[in-house]
């Protein structure tokens, strides 16, 4: 019943005006009026930083990014869904069942981070290079195991391999369908807030992207070298766009991590070089 952790469809035809709208953290404690216009279409999810949605012939691939918690960035994809209207679940509350959730999109979280069970971390007391680490909801991971989709791909805040980076939380998410780049064409793009690598200031963010595959395997990733002169500015990348066919992308840089140092911002498009 919660709100939190999901991802709500409204329907905006309706036109509901309520005075003083209660603050409310369970869908039963809405106004009646609203319930109606809500329906839920996946549940599991943690921080999103948003859904790209990708027209294919009569039918949109929906991408979905979330932020981790201690280990893993992740990106999803799902066409179809079966979603729950917002009194359907309350009544299986009440009735204490739960709703038919065949077709229904569950992200896994709090059972599962990514591609990894969640886990709480900290330094093993005998071995100071090494991380011990917990399952945290080892009941949760089980339960969900078989209910959640799994992640077309997930990229980590520490990866021993050469060609990857440090990861800080996922910030954007974008196919891109132009020719301008054509490395790029028909790939997902993704950006990450800060390399997270213990380097020299000034921080960076990152620029990468995946190819979607029909193999059932996680998809690896690439990292995009940007050759653009930030200075001596930090450069913190905070968001991700496309146009209206997703034939450009555009970059949001932000020169300092706190929202509340304003005027930082710059938007780029990025192109070949």
């Amino acid at each position: 019943m919660e709100i939190a952790g999901k991802i709500i469809e409204i329907d905006v035809s309706e036109n509901i005006f309520i005075s003083n709208s209660p603050v409310v953290t369970r869908f039963d404690e809405l106004p009646v009026p609203i319930q109606d216009t809500l329906t839920v279409i996946a549940k599991g999810t943690r921080n999103l930083p948003g859904i790209s949605f990708q027209r294919s012939h009569d039918q949109y691939i929906k991408y979905v990014g979330i932020v981790g918690q201690d280990l893993v960035e992740s990106i999803f994809s799902f066409i179809n869904y079966k979603p729950i209207p917002v009194p359907q679940l309350i009544q299986a509350s009440l009735k204490k069942t739960e709703p038919d959730q065949e077709g229904f999109i569950n992200f896994g979280w709090r059972g599962w981070e990514g591609a990894f069970p969640t886990t709480f971390i900290r330094s093993c007391s005998t071995n100071q290079a090494l991380d011990e680490e917990t399952i945290a909801y080892y009941n949760d991971a089980v339960i969900t195991s078989t209910q959640r989709i799994l992640p077309l791909i997930s990229y980590f805040h520490k990866d021993p391999r050469p060609d990857k980076f440090g990861a800080t939380a996922l910030t954007g998410v974008q196919p891109y369908m132009g020719n301008g780049i054509p490395d790029l064409t028909g790939s997902v793009v993704f950006t990450d807030f800060a390399r997270n690598e213990g380097s020299r200031p000034p921080v960076r963010g990152v620029l990468a992207y995946t190819t979607p595959r029909t193999d059932c395997k996680l998809n690896d990733f690439s990292v995009i070298d940007t050759d653009y002169d930030f200075g001596s500015s930090a450069a913190y990348y905070s968001s991700l766009g496309t146009n209206l066919n997703q034939t450009k992308l555009y970059l949001g840089v932000y020169g300092s991590m706190n929202v509340t140092d304003f005027n930082q911002g710059t938007v780029f498009e990025i192109v070949p070089s």
